[in-house]
C-alpha cells in the first residue's frame, strides 16, 4: 500500500488563481487514476473546520487531510526557512513551490521523496509584476528545491528551457501540463444565465486574475483605438495584487463608458458560458508558464489572440493569432489589428475554431495525473 500526499493549500488561498484550479483538477485526477492499493491524502495549512469540510467535498475520494499547526502565511515562511517540515514523510507532491523541503535519504529510503511544481519563471524574468515579497519567497524556495527536491514539475517545455538559465535542476525536471476542467460545461439555462450576467450579444473576452502582468491595460487601450472593432470588453476573473483599476484605465484610454464589463469571479458553468459566447478571446499576458485560459478558449472553439510568450505559443501551437510583446507602446495597435482581422474575416475565425477544438483535445487531466504517478514510481 502506498500513499501520495499532495499539498492542496493553494485551494484555500485568498486568491486561488490558476494554481488553485490546477491543484484541484490534478488532485481529483490523481484520486481517480490511483493504482491499486494506492491512496491520495491532502496536506493543508491550519484552517477552520468549514474549510476542511469544503475541501473534502471538492475532492471526493481523498483518503485523509493533514492539517498543519500553522496558518498559510506562517507556514509559507516556516517552510522557506526549513522549519516545520515534518509533513514530508513518504511520497509528497507539491502543486507549487510551497512545500516542506528538507534533507532526506531518498537513496536508502526510496519511499521518502518529494516533487515540487514551478509554474513559470516570472520571479526571474518579470519581477516587477510581482510583489517584492513574492519574488524573494519564490527564489528562496527554488534554492531549497534545488537542494532537496527529488523532481521538479513544470507545465511546458518552454518553462523547462527558461528555468535552466536561472536554477540548475539537472535531469530532475519533468514536463506535465494541465487541461480543461470537466466542470467547465455550458449550463442548460444558458440564455437566462447570460441575461443575469449582463452579457452583450457580441464581445471581446479577457479571463484571468486582475494583476499587472496580464496586460489588460494594453487590451483596453487597443479597444479604444479607431481601428479596433467596436465591441464591448468582458473581463472575468478575481482581483489580484496591484489594484488594477479597470475603469480608470478605460477613462484614460478614451474608451466610451459602458464598453467594459467586469464580471469578477464567476462559477465554472458561467465561465464556460462566457467563453463559449465570445467573438474573440484575447490573452495579452506578458509572462506565463502554461496559460490555462487559452486552452479553455480553444476547447470551446473561441478564436484566440495572445502574446508571443513561449509557453502560450507551445500550448496553442498553430490554433491562434500571435502578437509580439516587444515595443510595449505598439502592443495596443497590434492587438487592435489582430481583433479586426478576426471580426472581419469569417473564414479565418472558422479555421481557428476548428484548429482550437483539435488542439484542446490533446490535453487531459487524466493524462497529467498518470504522468505524476509514473514520476513518483520512477523515483
Amino acid at each position: 500500500m502506498a500513499t501520495l500526499r499532495v499539498i492542496v493549500d493553494q485551494m484555500v488561498a485568498p486568491v486561488p488563481g490558476g494554481i488553485g484550479r490546477y491543484t484541484e483538477e490534478l488532485t481529483a485526477a490523481l484520486i481517480q487514476t490511483a493504482p491499486r492499493d494506492c491512496f491520495v491524502e491532502g496536506i493543508v495549512s491550519a484552517q477552520p473546520h468549514e474549510k476542511l469540510a469544503e475541501l473534502k467535498t471538492r475532492l471526493p475520494g481523498l483518503a485523509e487531510i493533514t492539517k498543519t499547526t500553522l496558518g498559510r502565511r506562517e507556514l509559507a515562511a516556516a517552510w522557506q526557512h526549513g522549519l516545520f517540515t515534518g509533513s514530508n514523510d513518504g511520497m509528497v507532491h507539491a502543486t507549487s513551490l510551497m512545500a516542506p523541503l528538507s534533507k532526506h535519504d531518498q537513496l536508502h529510503q526510496p519511499g521518502e521523496q518529494i516533487a515540487v511544481t514551478i509554474h513559470d519563471v516570472v520571479p526571474w524574468t518579470h519581477p516587477e509584476t510581482l510583489t517584492p515579497h513574492g519574488v524573494a519567497w519564490h527564489k528562496a524556495m527554488a534554492k531549497r528545491a534545488r537542494k532537496y527536491a527529488d523532481a521538479i514539475v513544470v507545465p511546458t517545455h518552454a518553462v523547462a528551457e527558461e528555468l535552466a538559465h536561472y536554477v540548475n535542476f539537472g535531469e530532475r525536471v519533468r514536463v506535465i501540463g494541465g487541461a480543461v476542467s470537466s466542470k467547465l460545461v455550458v449550463p442548460v439555462d444558458a440564455d437566462a444565465r447570460a441575461e443575469a450576467l449582463g452579457l452583450p450579444p457580441s464581445y471581446v473576452l479577457a479571463v484571468g486574475t486582475l494583476e499587472p502582468r496580464k496586460g489588460l491595460a494594453a487590451l483596453i487601450q487597443a479597444l479604444a483605438r479607431p481601428d479596433a472593432p467596436e465591441l464591448p470588453l468582458v473581463i472575468a476573473g478575481p482581483k489580484g495584487w496591484g489594484d488594477l483599476d479597470v475603469e480608470s484605465v478605460a477613462t484614460e484610454a478614451g474608451l466610451a463608458a459602458g464598453r467594459v464589463h467586469v464580471l469578477g469571479f464567476v462559477s465554472d458553468e458561467d465561465l464556460a458560458l462566457v467563453i463559449s459566447r465570445a467573438d474573440v478571446f484575447v490573452y495579452p499576458s506578458m509572462a506565463e508558464g502554461f496559460g490555462l485560459p487559452v486552452i479553455e478558449a480553444l476547447h470551446f472553439g473561441t478564436p484566440v489572440i495572445h502574446t508571443d510568450v513561449p509557453a502560450l505559443m507551445e500550448v496553442a501551437d498553430d490554433a491562434s493569432i500571435v502578437v509580439a510583446r516587444e515595443d510595449a507602446e505598439g502592443l495596443p495597435e497590434r492587438l487592435a489589428h489582430a481583433m479586426t482581422q478576426l471580426v472581419t474575416h469569417s473564414e479565418l475565425a472558422a479555421r481557428l475554431r476548428i484548429a482550437g477544438f483539435d488542439r484542446a483535445r490533446g490535453f487531459s487531466w487524466r493524462d497529467s495525473a498518470e504522468k505524476v504517478w509514473q514520476l513518483h514510481a520512477d523515483l
